[in-house]
Formats: structure tokens, C-alpha cells, sequence
């Protein structure tokens, strides 16, 4: 299966309140593996960039005034994110900018039914234990050392681990993690399969083979089990 891990850098919190996106970055994944595809852009966002936000992700006025408006990118982001699943941490507030700026430029926004929240996952799985990406790159060994700042495409590649190992780990194939429906109907496939029923095979030995075991035995000298017996046949006795 085809999904997409994705995430944002914006202006603030708050579409609703003026605040646009600067930055996107998507990974391709097929069946949990990464295939070395990707969509990565900044965006002009019309507005002056509050330093709070500059100081999460490093980005300035001056390095995004030339960068183009996120119209002039809707095109290629829409054809590489197709119809797949969209993945991402905290989906809520990524799905809210993106169909924020898709409105903007008058297009279609995105059925929430295509999100999927690694932030709600990590709830489920570890409940009580820190959920950010930051802790969860630690609790599953991912390497965020070239993390400094906050940045969309880098933020998107971690993620893409971190799920990975949300969803049962390298050896999701091998039914180790939780049961997928997928799963679960190749189960039910395998159960429905009827083999044709094979007549038991004789295991008693023929008289032939009792006879070459004997002759076997009797050319053992001294055998463990005659002491046995005879110890066993003394206590009879007495």
C-alpha cells in the first residue's frame, strides 16, 4: 500500500487567524518501506514571519520572499500525494493548514478519512509516556542528531521511521505486530483452504524387524536394562 508521511512549518498556530504555511515535506512509502521519492517546498507566505516561529524553524523573511506562493506548487503537491494515505504527527494541525491553503487557491480540500495520526498511535501504544518526535525518535532508536531545527522534509523522514516501528517494526510481514485486517483475511483464506485427507501410515514393526531388534540385543553385553530388571525382580521377591 501506497502512503504518504508528511509534515508542515508554519507562520503560527492559527490558520483561522492569518497564519500560513512556509514549508512541506512528503515521503513516498509503499508496504512501510521508503522508496527514495519525495516532494519538498518553501512558500512565500505573504505575511511577515513572527520571530517565535522563525526561532522553531530557522526560516526567515528574507529566505522566503523569493519563494513561490503555495498556488503556484498546488499542482505538483496534488499529483505526488495522489489518493494515498496521508501520514503525520499531530495530523490534525497539518490537515488544518493544508486545507487551509488549498482553500486559498479555490481547490477541493483533503477527506479527512485519508489522515493518519502518529501522535494518536503513540497514545495508544505507550499511554503516559512522552509522545513528541523527539521522545519517540529516542524510544525507537532513531537517529535525530541532524535535527537542530525544526524542518519539514527532516521532520518527515523521522517520522517515516517512527512509524514504521508504530506499526509492528521491520517485521510487520511476519505478523509479529498487531493484526491488520489485510492480515487477518489472509488468515481466514488460509483456514478456507481444504486439503484432501491422507490415510494414517502404519508405525507398528513387522516381525521381521522384531526379529533383527532381537538379535540386535542380544549381542549387548552387560546391558543398563537386565540390571534394572534384576533389581526390579530382587524387591519382588523380597
Amino acid at each position: 500500500m501506497r502512503e504518504i508521511v508528511f509534515d508542515t512549518e508554519t507562520t503560527g498556530l492559527s490558520p483561522a487567524g492569518g497564519d500560513r504555511m512556509v514549508e512541506i515535506g512528503c515521503i513516498e512509502m509503499i508496504g512501510r518501506i521508503e522508496t527514495g521519492r519525495h516532494f519538498h517546498c518553501y512558500f512565500n507566505p505573504g505575511r511577515l514571519l513572527p520571530s517565535e516561529a522563525e526561532a522553531i524553524h530557522g526560516l526567515s523573511d528574507t529566505f522566503l520572499s523569493d519563494k513561490p506562493n503555495f498556488a503556484d506548487k498546488v499542482e505538483e503537491l496534488l499529483e505526488f500525494i495522489g489518493d494515498s494515505p496521508l501520514v503525520a504527527h499531530n495530523a490534525g494541525f497539518d490537515f488544518g493548514f493544508l486545507n487551509h491553503e488549498l482553500n486559498f487557491c479555490g481547490r477541493a480540500p483533503l477527506c479527512l478519512t485519508r489522515m493518519v495520526d502518529t501522535l494518536g498511535l503513540a497514545r495508544s501504544r505507550h499511554p503516559g509516556a512522552k509522545h513528541s518526535l523527539d521522545a519517540l525518535c529516542t524510544r525507537f532508536g532513531v537517529d535525530r542528531s541532524a535535527r537542530v531545527r525544526h524542518g519539514a522534509l527532516l521532520d518527515a523522514q523521522l517520522l517515516a521511521q517512527v512509524y514504521v516501528e508504530l506499526t509492528g517494526g521491520r517485521q510487520i510481514g511476519l505478523g509479529l505486530g498487531v493484526e491488520t485486517p489485510a492480515s487477518s483475511a489472509s488468515v481466514a483464506s488460509a483456514a478456507a483452504i481444504v486439503r484432501p485427507l491422507r490415510a494414517p501410515r502404519p508405525h507398528h514393526a513387522s516381525a521381521s524387524e522384531l526379529a533383527r531388534h532381537a538379535q540386535f540385543v542380544a549381542k549387548i553385553a552387560n546391558p543398563l536394562w537386565r540390571r534394572f530388571i534384576a533389581s526390579t525382580s530382587e524387591r519382588g521377591a523380597a
